[in-house]
């Protein structure tokens, strides 16, 4: 038994992780595989990482990265330019926090989904392709006749390189109020075997459009936070004394594996026992244990994000890629949090922009910091812009021709301003790019060679680049 503590000290194990790992010998996996398990999980410093940043509902590119103060009124809003910390360069004046942030990240303001419906327009980004398969029907259910997310693809590229789930999803997914699932947010053609690891554990909120527990709706109302919490937090530790000890860590690694592998119905054994291992792993890995427990962390960085859905969820998502999840997806809110068809600029100033200015700062700032912005890829966009004229609801309708993304880390040039708009904000004029193009920058910064392909569950091959890398991010 001493031996044992030698060699668990040895990887930083603590006492309750030990206990955990005889529990695994009982089931037939030992020292030196969980030992070996654990170095496979430690994150390479060859390997990058990606935190895609979702904006739920399509961000106002006007009125955020690509401001026309000289349009006509109608078009210019009431939101005000400011300067940045890159000269020439400027952003609204409700997120004077990105502003000083400027030379961290770039900017694309030219990127296209062409289509103004959501379903339609998320399938393309989440997907990275333009097309839809045959028979493609938008009504708020997954369905394995989609084409496969973009994180399901790089969990099947991915696949044999690490034993935690190479792409997760927090803390929930994309849904509107009626609880109707955005399309190609699953494995879909792909098959279950290659589901990305769906961590849904937003609390449950009357509401929950915006960064809760700072809830509201279009009718610029505020209500309470239906939850004592941010988050339901996942029990990943296993629970101490008591007669029945054993049999709770083993109806806790069954737990885990149904979190895992809750869409996987249709797997072989051998998935399965990759599940079994991916359990096992995230039992063994205090950085898994703390990236869940993020309402718990030190109060100075809990300020610094925010103590809020926006800002929790990314510092979720940095702890993740810190333990060695490859690509993690956030959702910042339910669909309609950016959808601001009504009253968009009371809903950015009050209830969007403080959170999402606060804790993307604090993930570009955090990242930098902990050296983890030289590895990590961080995007931050919606699924398409908002119209150039604002409605008679002081809204803004969706805009597929045209919106800002924003790029950072991994090499990113920061305070580059790539493509551009006409006077109104309507259409790119320079530099166009797409979905297809940055699934491709995706890959690229993972390392997944161009000539990859896919097969789906009728045999047919697919490539995973359907275009090229964003280039001009890095040069």
């Amino acid at each position: 038994m001493g031996r044992a503590h030698a060699s668990l000290d040895a990887v930083h194990f603590s006492r309750r992780t030990m206990i955990q790992a005889g529990t695994i010998g009982m089931m037939g996996i030992g020292l030196p595989q969980l030992l070996a398990l654990d170095t496979a999980t430690s994150p390479s410093a060859e390997k990058k990482s990606i935190i895609f940043v979702f904006l739920n509902g399509g961000l106002s590119h006007q009125d955020s990265f690509d401001m026309k103060p000289h349009a006509p009124a109608t078009v210019r809003g009431e939101f005000q330019p400011i300067s940045s910390k890159v000269p020439g360069t400027q952003v609204c004046e409700h997120l004077p926090l990105m502003a000083q942030r400027t030379d961290k990240y770039a900017m694309i303001r030219s990127v296209a989904t062409e289509s103004n419906g959501h379903g339609q327009a998320c399938h393309m980004l989440f997907t990275g392709r333009f097309d839809f398969p045959a028979g493609f029907v938008d009504d708020g259910k997954p369905k394995p006749n989609e084409w496969p997310s973009f994180l399901s693809q790089v969990t099947y590229a991915l696949k044999d390189t690490t034993l935690l789930p190479p792409a997760a999803v927090l803390p929930q997914p994309s849904i509107n109020e009626a609880n109707n699932y955005r399309p190609g947010q699953y494995a879909g053609r792909l098959g279950p075997k290659y589901e990305a690891w769906h961590i849904d554990i937003a609390a449950p909120c009357a509401l929950g459009n915006g960064a809760c527990p700072h809830c509201f709706r279009f009718d610029e109302e505020t209500f309470e936070h239906g939850s004592p919490s941010v988050f339901n937090t996942p029990m990943l530790t296993l629970p101490e004394g008591g007669q029945s000890r054993f049999r709770h860590r083993v109806d806790l690694l069954s737990s885990i594996e149904i979190q895992q592998a809750a869409l996987e119905r249709a797997a072989t054994v051998a998935q399965l026992d990759r599940n079994r291992q991916q359990a096992i792993s995230m039992l063994a890995d205090r950085k898994v244990h703390a990236a869940f427990d993020v309402e718990n962390a030190a109060p100075e960085i809990v300020e610094r994000y925010g103590k809020n859905k926006f800002g929790l969820s990314l510092l979720m998502a940095r702890r993740l890629v810190d333990a060695g999840v490859r690509l993690v997806q956030v959702n910042l809110g339910k669909n309609s949090s950016f959808d601001t068809h009504r009253g968009n600029f009371v809903n950015l100033k009050r209830n969007l922009f403080p959170y999402m200015d606060q804790g993307l700062s604090a993930l570009l700032d955090d990242l930098d910091e902990s050296g983890l912005l030289e590895s990590t890829l961080v995007i931050i966009t919606g699924e398409f812009g908002r119209t150039p004229v604002i409605n008679k609801d002081a809204g803004r309708d969706h805009w597929g021709p045209t919106m800002t993304s924003l790029f950072a880390g991994a090499g990113v040039q920061g305070g580059k301003v790539i493509g551009a708009t006409d006077d109104i904000a309507a259409y790119p004029i320079a530099d166009k790019q797409t979905p297809e193009n940055i699934a491709a920058t995706i890959f690229d910064t993972l390392g997944i060679p161009h000539d990859t392909q896919w097969q789906d569950f009728d045999g047919r091959p697919h490539e995973l680049y359907r275009a090229s890398p964003i280039r001009d991010l890095f040069i």
